[in-house]
């Protein structure tokens, strides 16, 4: 029988299609992913990779291993998620993945009321903009600017978020409107909806750098490097910008998304209750939902 630890790693692997990714996901060294798949490998008389010399390839049977693997990975985080759906009383963990300027200005700040509320709860909070999964356990909550895919998830629009160009008051005064350079988004969201509008609102004018993260941006606009395309709730918190009054918005739907089997659970849904809070009041975010369900 091989080690279940050993498919773990290697389904990492298998998913992530490199050594240096499994081991990042899995919070190891690479030498560790190696010396798993070489095991699972001697336990079930198979080769599942090709040993090249810059990277490792799934074989044939690699992947039919993997495919296998994979519904038993599903099965096991259902396991869990009845699990936690049959305990009692607001405590526990739940992990909440939530977008990074959202998790730096509208939720972390409020962090200390919900733990002063419920001390026997803990959150992890990923700030990511990669949609974590929440069938594989990534995470249990998840918000996000678009609606979920995923099936068995529930989701539900909770509001709106503005967003609008802004740049340090000095350089829309020394530059000229047809040489003003824009900050963009990195490569991973080149086809997200905010980089499509600041491409139309560039027109021919250049972006001068780019990052997946907006406080990144945030602060490059504060200091002159050019226009960025920033949520109000977040510029509007920072003295250093000025917002380019003759721009119109751009409006973004906050979807609360989490996974049917777990949604009544007392852990679940006080947080979602929180989230719903966090977003009360707050500029450029219009709420529409008041209750968490």
């Amino acid at each position: 029988m091989f080690n279940w630890e050993d498919l773990h790693y290697f389904l990492a692997f298998a998913a992530e299609r490199s050594l240096s990714g499994a081991a990042r996901r899995l919070q190891v060294d690479h030498a560790t992913v190696a010396r798993r798949i070489a095991s699972l490998e001697a336990a079930l008389a198979l080769k599942l990779v090709d040993r090249r010399p810059r990277s490792y390839t799934l074989t044939e049977d690699g992947k039919r291993i993997a495919a296998q693997g994979d519904g038993m990975t599903l099965a096991a985080f259902a396991v869990d998620r009845a699990a936690h759906g049959g305990r009692q009383g607001i405590a526990g963990t739940v992990n909440l993945s939530v977008p990074p300027a959202m998790a730096q200005g509208l939720i972390a700040p409020r962090l200390g009321a919900l733990r002063r509320q419920y001390p026997a709860l803990r959150l992890n909070l990923l700030a990511a903009t990669a949609h974590a999964s929440l069938l594989r356990g990534e995470a249990d909550i998840a918000v996000r600017l678009s609606r979920a895919s995923e099936s068995e998830v529930v989701a539900r629009k909770i509001g709106t978020v503005e967003f609008g160009l802004y740049a340090a008051a000095d350089y829309l005064a020394d530059t000229p409107e047809d040489e003003r350079g824009f900050i963009g988004y990195h490569q991973e969201m080149a086809s997200s909806m905010q980089q499509q509008w600041l491409l139309e609102q560039a027109g021919a004018r250049p972006l001068v750098m780019c990052s997946n993260d907006l406080l990144v941006q945030a602060a490059a606009a504060r200091g002159g490097a050019g226009v960025a395309l920033l949520p109000h709730f977040l510029a509007q918190q920072d003295g250093g910008l000025q917002r380019l009054s003759s721009q119109q918005a751009l409006t973004r739907e906050i979807w609360l998304t989490v996974h049917d089997d777990m949604r009544h659970t007392p852990a679940i849904a006080a947080v979602m209750a929180f989230l719903l809070e966090c977003y009360a009041n707050v500029a450029g975010v219009t709420r529409l939902v008041d209750i968490a369900g």
